[in-house]
């Protein structure tokens, strides 16, 4: 089969289209025929290293084996099972709970053996893979390319949201909105949860297309004014953030946030070191959240509402897998909105 491995950790030209052999199903598992693989950030700080440094860097301790088939936002038919999976699987459309794990329910994106496809096992820039029958689920749309954009973006989104515990009415910030998360932030924090989102995006354009998602404000980040341009939009301090920036708006999120406000965070696109005046965080009581994956009642949770039309996919782009070094490269450039899709 055709496959786009990652060889190294470096730059784009590290990621090589190969001919290697199809893989087999063992016990429990399942063979899909890849139909679309979604894009997501964490397969480019994958080549790049920016989990880690030097020779260990991954969702593991001890790095990713290289060469790896990145890509975890996966759907495809089932083609073949192995010993264990009933025949009759075979022409399901999947899509793919991203990663293992022997986590207890609802602490599976903690446990320390969670494992993720396209890391620690081989994933989706390939015609082919393996996955864990149990893990192989429904596809919540009728295509392959539109129910490809959810399972680790708005699996993270879901979670993020869910530890806000945001109620009806209350204002919720989103950095990045345009983006892969934060486009799913805007629609699962509004159309599911009710809050009223401040979307922050870079290019005003965007605006009626943001609202259209469920944003009531939508702000751009090169404001000279930004900090009072969301306070004046929310008449005052803002519930909660949403953010995927990291350090470019770090100190701007916790000025607009009101006592007792809480701020999640899973992702530092605008830089991963920040600084922080701790009497910022105990004097207002914000509470700082980490946030990545979620667990497989978050998946079933966000599958119902995108069945529901309350979460809907938003694609910038396709590429065909060949282009997998033109598609990363355009993933990393600013303006888009939503996700971009391999298809195989």
């Amino acid at each position: 089969m055709k496959a786009v491995q990652v060889m190294g950790y470096g730059d784009v030209d590290q990621l090589q289209l190969v001919e290697i052999d199809k893989p087999k199903p063992k016990e429990n598992e399942v063979l899909i025929q890849v139909k679309a693989c979604a894009i997501n950030n964490t397969e480019i700080w994958m080549r790049e290293g920016a989990y880690g440094t030097g020779e260990q860097s991954g969702w593991r301790p001890e790095g990713v084996h290289f060469p790896r088939t990145p890509g975890s936002d996966i759907t495809g038919d089932i083609v073949e099972v192995g010993s264990g999976v009933d025949e009759s699987r075979v022409g399901e459309a999947v899509v793919l709970f991203p990663f293992t794990s022997s986590g207890k329910e609802g602490e599976e994106h903690i446990s320390e053996d969670m494992s993720f496809i396209g890391s620690e096992y081989d994933g989706g820039y390939a015609e082919y893979v393996v996955w864990p029958a149990e893990l192989c689920e429904p596809m919540a749309l009728p295509t392959y390319e539109e129910s490809a954009v959810f399972s680790v973006s708005g699996l993270t989104g879901w979670h993020m949201v869910e530890q806000l515990d945001l109620k009806e009415g209350q204002t919720v910030m989103v950095t990045g909105a345009n983006g892969g998360v934060g486009s799913l932030n805007v629609q699962i924090a509004a159309n599911v949860f009710g809050a009223n989102v401040i979307a922050i995006v870079g290019d005003l354009s965007m605006e009626e297309r943001m609202k259209e998602l469920g944003a009531t404000h939508v702000l751009s980040y090169r404001s000279d004014s930004l900090e009072q341009d969301i306070l004046d939009a929310n008449n005052g301090p803002v519930d909660a953030v949403l953010d995927v920036v990291g350090d470019a708006l770090f100190d701007t999120s916790l000025n607009v946030l009101k006592k007792g406000g809480k701020f999640c965070t899973s992702g530092s696109a605008g830089g991963q070191i920040t600084e922080l005046d701790f009497r910022t965080m105990y004097l207002k009581h914000i509470s700082l959240l980490g946030s990545v994956l979620g667990t497989r009642q978050d998946f079933t949770k966000l599958m119902d509402a995108v069945r529901d039309h309350k979460v809907k996919p938003i694609i910038d782009r396709t590429f065909d897998l060949e282009q997998a070094q033109e598609a990363q490269k355009y993933f990393k450039e600013s303006g888009k909105l939503g996700k971009i899709v391999l298809l195989p």
